[in-house]
């Protein structure tokens, strides 16, 4: 499957265009996160245990528009973004989107 951010694929022509696909996750935070969070809050520096959940959010959402693409019959998905968006107080939903085509 070929992703990309930009309208076309240099070197693939575009010979159908299959329409929106997506793939979302919603998380919500951990007490045990919360905690190191904190304390990484008072000292400085990355919150490593929320970059790493953030990055698992981001690659789950990515495969399941890509079941969804393939599912649809596309071998690619051009214009891919990333939103995200609090559902309550302590979770967040990160959704993967796109155009989903089928190249030659």
């Amino acid at each position: 499957m070929l992703l990309t951010t930009t309208e076309s694929i240099e070197g693939k022509k575009i010979v159908k265009t299959i329409g929106l696909v997506k793939g979302n996750t919603i998380r919500a935070r951990h007490i045990g996160r919360d905690i190191m969070a904190g304390l990484r809050n008072l000292i400085g520096g990355e919150v490593t245990e929320y970059t790493k959940m953030m990055a698992e959010s981001r690659e789950q959402a990515l495969d399941r528009m890509i079941e969804d693409a393939q599912s649809k019959g596309a071998n690619a998905v051009i214009q891919m973004r990333f939103a995200t968006s609090m559902v309550m107080q302590s979770a967040s939903e990160i959704l993967a989107y796109g155009t989903a085509v089928v190249v030659e």
